[in-house]
């Protein structure tokens, strides 16, 4: 009888211990691909938008720690100044942290901003495009007239990007490095007569269609860079992972009271900001990928996109459509 119970107990424990296990092992699979080369950013200057927080702020950490002199662009002075003082507390070096304020939904301040960096620095070796907002609810025009997802994912980075060129052709070799997502995959044709219009708006649909024009602006800037023969200067897209940001703050996982209930599975099914930074990471500093451009990346490694009928020429209009939209004159 007693052997009989003790048997009991024994196999009850191992079960516990093999979901244990499995939990666990699940737990690891969700963080996703980590970089984890040794590569050295010392003397490298960085600008990375949206770091406040999320994605952006670890993205800064590990440049920094690596050496770098990082610009942070952010909208809201005070949480950059606030992240700066935790940024430190986890090791890094105040004096290589330079906090820049900037609203991509106004040309006027991304034009400011980049005069600045312009001013101060003689070249760029890494730009990181972060900042986003995912599943705005309502239509908002900015004041220049475009859609307020549309410009703060696309055209702000696209505007921000040109004006700094000079600046990351000067460098020995420059990466540009988008944070698309895996929502480019479920876009709709890109229509550049509505794409500001109220009609058929659509939260998702704003949101997909800026980051397959993230995708596309890789591929075709890379086209022009290198018909210039300018081949050290790269731009690659990459898809973060389902992250537990304030990115998600606009879903239906964040509103309350769902938010107390889904805490917990968002704990352990999303990536926590620092494992979504690792393939911006490893595109902005991996040696394995000197001289890619032009492509889409998840979890560290190269992934196909979407590619649509007359995907040259389509991207190629959004890149002249865009230097128009910026207030860029389209060169001949």
């Amino acid at each position: 009888m007693e052997a009989s119970f003790v048997e009991s107990l024994n196999i009850f424990d191992c079960k516990w211990i093999f979901i244990i296990v499995i939990v666990m092992a699940l737990r690891f699979y969700f963080k996703g691909a980590q970089f984890k080369e040794r590569s050295t950013a010392k003397g490298l200057v960085a600008v990375v938008t949206g770091c406040n927080c999320g994605i952006g702020k670890q993205i800064v950490r590990e440049l920094n720690i690596r050496g770098a002199k990082v610009y942070m662009l952010c909208r809201n002075e005070d949480r950059a100044q606030n992240a700066i003082i935790q940024l430190v507390k986890l090791g890094c070096n105040p004096q290589r942290l330079l906090v820049k304020v900037v609203d991509l939904a106004r040309f006027k301040s991304i034009k400011a901003v980049a005069a600045e960096i312009i001013e101060e620095e003689d070249h760029l070796d890494i730009l990181i495009n972060n900042a986003g907002i995912m599943l705005y609810p309502k239509f908002k025009l900015t004041d220049d007239g475009h859609e307020l997802v549309w410009q703060t994912n696309y055209l702000g980075h696209f505007l921000l990007t040109e004006l700094l060129l000079p600046l990351l052709r000067a460098a020995p070799t420059a990466r540009i490095v988008s944070v698309s997502a895996l929502a480019h995959f479920y876009a709709d044709p890109i229509d550049l007569q509505m794409i500001d219009r109220r009609e058929g708006w659509d939260s998702r649909q704003s949101y997909a269609k800026s980051k397959l024009a993230m995708v596309m602006h890789a591929f075709e800037l890379t086209r022009r860079l290198r018909e210039c023969e300018e081949s050290h200067v790269t731009i690659n897209a990459c898809h973060p992972g389902l992250c537990n940001t304030r990115l998600m703050r606009y879903t239906p996982l964040l509103q309350k009271p769902l938010n107390y209930l889904t805490a917990p599975f968002r704990w352990y099914l999303l990536k926590t900001p620092k494992d979504g930074a690792q393939t911006a990471l490893f595109l902005a500093l991996s040696k394995t990928v000197t001289g890619s451009s032009g492509l889409y990346y998840s979890e560290c490694v190269p992934k196909s996109f979407i590619e649509m009928a007359d995907w040259e020429k389509k991207c190629a209009k959004l890149y002249d459509y865009s230097l128009h939209a910026v207030g860029l004159d389209v060169k001949d």
